[in-house]
C-alpha cells in the first residue's frame, strides 16, 4: 500500500535527515585507533544525552487520571524551555558552522559543499551539531567516497563502535517515525 510517505535511506539503511551545523576537517591519514576509541566514548555520551533530551516515548506520556499529571507536564515544559534557552546562549557564546541539509546513518553521510578542494579519497573528521542544547558535536571519522558534479559529498565512516552505531540507528528510526506520524496528522 502506497501512503505517500518518503523513507529516507542511505546505503540501503534508514538515515537521519536534517538541516544542521556541520564542519568537515580534512586529515592526511586515517585516525589512530586510540584516538578513535576515545572519540567513540565521547560520541556515546553525546548520543545518550541526546536520547534523554528527545525521549518522548509512550512511557513519558502523563496519565491523565493521575492527580499530578498536569503538574508534571508543566515541569517538563519548563525544563524543555530552559534547555532551549541554554542552547541559544551556547550558540551565541561559541558560534557554529552554517547549517546545511544533510543525511547520515551509522555507515555514511552525505551533504553538499562549496569546498572545491574536497575530493574522493580524502580522510577527515565530520562534526555534526545535532541540537543547540548539546555543547559538543557528534564527531565521526571517515573517507570521502565521492564528490559529485553538484558538489554532493558522500563520506564512508570508519568503525564507530557498536554502541554508537546502535544509537545512531535508533535516532534515525525515531526521526523517521516522527516524520511518518506528522505526515499522517496533516492529512
Amino acid at each position: 500500500m502506497e501512503d505517500g510517505i518518503d523513507t529516507i535511506v542511505l546505503d540501503d539503511e534508514l538515515a537521519y535527515i536534517d538541516v544542521v551545523p556541520l564542519r568537515w576537517t580534512a586529515l592526511t591519514e586515517p585516525v589512530e585507533p586510540d584516538r578513535a576509541n576515545a572519540q567513540c566514548e565521547q560520541n556515546l555520551r553525546l548520543l545518550q544525552a541526546l536520547a534523554a533530551l528527545e525521549d518522548h516515548g509512550p512511557s513519558d506520556k502523563a496519565d491523565e487520571n493521575s492527580p499530578h499529571s498536569a503538574d508534571l507536564m508543566r515541569v517538563e515544559f519548563k525544563v524543555n524551555l530552559l534547555l532551549d534557552l541554554v542552547g541559544q546562549i551556547l550558540v551565541r557564546a561559541e558560534p557554529r558552522p552554517a547549517a546545511v541539509p544533510m543525511r547520515f546513518n551509522a555507515r555514511s553521510a552525505t551533504w553538499r559543499t562549496d569546498d572545491r578542494a574536497l575530493q574522493a579519497g580524502t580522510f577527515g573528521r565530520l562534526e555534526i551539531w545535532l541540537r543547540d542544547a548539546l555543547v559538543e558535536p557528534l564527531r565521526m571519522h571517515g573517507r570521502v567516497v565521492s564528490v559529485g558534479i553538484d558538489r554532493r559529498v558522500k563520506l564512508r565512516f570508519d568503525a564507530l563502535g557498536a554502541p554508537v552505531e546502535d544509537l545512531i540507528e535508533k535516532l534515525a528510526f525515531q526521526r523517521h517515525r516522527r516524520h511518518v506520524a506528522g505526515t499522517r496528522e496533516r492529512r
